[in-house]
């Protein structure tokens, strides 16, 4: 088992770390450095794979760019949109690390928090998530979203039978070989992506470790609250149905 006992402790095992990207020029180049830097202080073998998703503000250039600038990063160039949840999953399936991680790149989960995220990895555990509801977290949000998050996560622990705090932060981590054996089982493709692997992992009796972090809403954050709301109502739904067949 690979031990991690502070940044500069060396990984045995290699990381690879995704940044799903869908119109992130603003925040990608920033994102790539700043992880790049988190890693290589770890002293790990680590890929930064950047997974654009039909970008059309030249986020697809800047990919591009950061890629040829450093070959260990490189990136997934999609014509169309996939949705976030098929771009992470066919980004996990060309990595070819170990510890498999992603990250949101607004970087609102401050990147520091990475270390005992893969941590909990390298300690044994088969998944790990932040959470930004957690005592000892710090989340800066608006009221609105808070509200919505807590009936939101509400409903997921009521009607799929989850015991986690927070499905939605896009800060997690997973064993290889304990992503793959349910990757393909999850059928959501944008946002409901991370609640369903968390729920699946649950149901399969994967280990998952939750993480309390600082947390700050983007600006720029492309989640439209009711919409988005919604949509992921019904999946929740859709996916209880689907679990009473199991």
């Amino acid at each position: 088992m690979a031990l991690l006992d502070g940044k500069s402790s060396a990984l045995t095992e290699k990381i690879s770390l995704v940044l799903p990207v869908y119109n992130e020029f603003e925040n990608l180049e920033r994102a790539v450095n700043v992880t790049r830097d988190f890693l290589a202080g770890m002293n790990s073998d680590y890929e930064i794979i950047i997974a654009e998703d039909g970008s059309t503000d030249g986020t697809k250039d800047m990919a591009l760019s950061l890629s040829n600038a450093d070959p260990k990063v490189w990136c997934i160039l999609n014509e169309g949109r996939l949705g976030r949840g098929k771009a992470l999953k066919e980004a996990f399936k060309r990595s070819s690390g170990e510890i498999l991680v992603y990250i949101d790149v607004d970087l609102s989960t401050e990147v520091g928090f990475l270390e005992p995220l893969i941590g909990a990895i390298a300690e044994g555990n088969d998944f790990a998530t932040g959470s930004r509801m957690m005592p000892e977290s710090r989340a800066t949000r608006s009221t609105k979203r808070r509200f919505a998050s807590g009936v939101y996560n509400g409903l997921v622990r009521f009607f799929l039978g989850s015991p986690f705090r927070d499905h939605q932060c896009g800060f997690k981590a997973f064993r290889r070989e304990s992503l793959f054996d349910i990757l393909d089982q999850v059928q959501a493709d944008h946002w409901f992506w991370d609640t369903e692997v968390l729920v699946l992992a649950n149901k399969n009796g994967f280990s998952v470790k939750e993480i309390p972090v600082v947390w700050d809403e983007g600006d720029g954050t492309k989640v439209n609250l009711l919409k988005d709301f919604i949509k992921m109502g019904s999946q929740i739904l859709r996916l209880w149905w689907r679990l009473q067949s199991l």
